[in-house]
């Protein structure tokens, strides 16, 4: 049995979702450079009423945006050739009622409060349900997300902010060590365990 927030899975039963939550345009653009789980999610919110468009790039989420913008997304903020901040842009300039959730895989809390700032609903953490995306995306005004049966430890948090600077610092351990303003050998112990539940 799958775990709950490792899969975006559909439904057995297509209709289930696919209610008036959605809405007379049932547009929605995906933005993930995660081929898989952009897939295995795309099919799932086609599942729940959902017209889906798909993409794996800042440009081509950009350029799709400007050629149809969506009135539903879902955006990476970490994506291949550059930040999903400006797929949300490049909506917002043609749209301003899109419904824009971004996932966050790597802890950004910063980037994820900027994409709000900018228009984005809501922002959850990667890998997410599709069950979870779906109420995020039609969840109705003043309507508050529930909190997450299982959400991320305190340790888990701290050890995916770690995880995030290493990789910034292109895993350069000295560099990512004085980022942290930690040191090295304390680091390379909490790099070399497995992550914290």
């Amino acid at each position: 049995m799958m775990e709950k927030d490792h899969a975006p899975a559909g439904d057995a039963n297509p209709g289930a979702h696919a209610d008036d939550h959605i809405g007379p345009d049932p547009s929605l653009l995906i933005v993930d450079d995660d081929g898989p789980f952009l897939r295995r999610l795309a099919r799932a919110m086609e599942l729940r009423g959902f017209a889906v468009d798909t993409a794996e790039s800042v440009a081509e989420g950009v350029a799709k945006s400007k050629a149809r913008p969506p009135k539903y997304a879902v955006v990476d903020l970490r994506l291949g050739d550059g930040n999903g901040l400006d797929v949300i842009e490049a909506i917002r300039q043609r749209r301003d009622d899109t419904r824009i959730i971004v996932l966050t895989g790597y802890g950004n809390i910063a980037t994820a409060v900027t994409a709000v700032k900018l228009g984005a609903l809501d922002y959850l953490a990667k890998p997410a349900d599709a069950d979870d995306v779906y109420s995020a995306l039609t969840q109705r005004p003043g309507e508050k997300a529930e909190v997450p049966e299982n959400p991320m430890s305190a340790d888990r948090v701290r050890w995916e902010h770690i995880q995030r600077v290493y990789e910034m610092c292109e895993r350069n351990v000295s560099e990512t060590a004085r980022r942290l303003n930690m040191h090295r050998r304390t680091l390379q112990r909490i790099l070399a365990k497995r992550a914290p539940k």
